[in-house]
């Protein structure tokens, strides 16, 4: 077991300066709200309720992680003497505001793209280990899903494709596992429409455009419908996109779009925290 550093038992040993500030009024019952300032998808709820119970507070809300609110959204409230109402404020809204924010572009990113294209956000797997839960199911209360297919696959990204030679030799290397097979296209080695060209032939179940550029995507197309390729392949579209460039894709033949950062990195929902009701004890 890791022991704590003298300054963090020193810190843990310190009076919290909240019970000397409401020492005088402890025996109140201080009800407080948090509300939303702005419309969104609700994330973070669970983890909320989980740190009002650990300060012994009570805690009610009428919503589930999830759920759409608009501005002004009453999402939750608790009840609790005053310096637990004041630890509450520290770390409460911090359980739902990135959380909600992450989950509203995921959905603004599903409504953008319309029902006909799936919307998947990997970009989850780049973010910080102890951040990656809360990411995860942000990603999934929004709506979108995390992977391009389902389990059992196996996915060849660029890095894989260039340690193993190209196209053909990466599908050659994974040939005898089992699972769906994502590659990668970046037109690297050959022109991309080419490399897609490779892919299908060589038993990709999934094409993933990786450039961000839709005259690639359309080269690409075009070379499997040319080659009679496409009916075998589903093709999907990724790198660096925006929220705001994604209903431009909505006609395009595609069946999958990938958007990492725009979602992950997602601001703060904006929220606040407003103590409504003070009841002596």
């Amino acid at each position: 077991m890791k022991l704590a550093s003298p300054k963090a038992r020193q810190r843990a040993a310190e009076p919290d300066v909240r019970e000397q500030i409401f020492r005088e009024h402890l025996g109140r019952t201080i009800t407080a709200v948090i509300k939303a300032e702005a419309g969104g998808v609700l994330s973070g709820l669970a983890r909320a309720r989980e740190l009002a119970v650990g300060l012994h507070l009570s805690f009610s809300a009428t919503l589930s992680d999830g759920d759409r609110f608009a501005a002004g959204a009453e999402l939750a409230y608790l009840a609790g003497n005053p310096v637990q109402v004041a630890k509450a404020e520290d770390l409460l809204i911090g359980a739902l505001s990135k959380a909600s924010g992450i989950a509203s572009a995921a959905w603004r990113a599903k409504q953008a793209v319309g029902p006909g294209l799936r919307v998947v956000s990997g970009g989850f797997k780049k973010m910080p280990m102890e951040l990656k839960g809360m990411v995860r199911a942000a990603i999934n209360h929004g709506g979108v899903q995390m992977r391009m297919v389902s389990h059992p696959f196996i996915y060849l990204d660029k890095n894989y494709v260039r340690i193993l030679g190209g196209i053909a030799p990466a599908l050659a290397a994974v040939a005898p596992l089992e699972g769906r097979v994502v590659i990668q296209v970046r037109g690297e080695t050959v022109p991309i429409a080419e490399e897609a060209v490779q892919a299908a032939q060589g038993g990709a179940a999934l094409i993933m455009v990786d450039t961000g550029r839709t005259e690639d995507l359309d080269a690409v197309s075009q070379a499997l419908h040319r080659s009679g390729l496409r009916p075998l392949v589903e093709l999907a579209f990724a790198g660096q996109l925006d929220l705001n460039s994604l209903g431009a894709l909505a006609d395009r033949d595609l069946d999958a779009v990938d958007i990492g950062y725009a979602i992950v990195d997602a601001p703060c929902l904006p929220m606040r925290f407003d103590v409504v009701g003070c009841e002596q004890g």
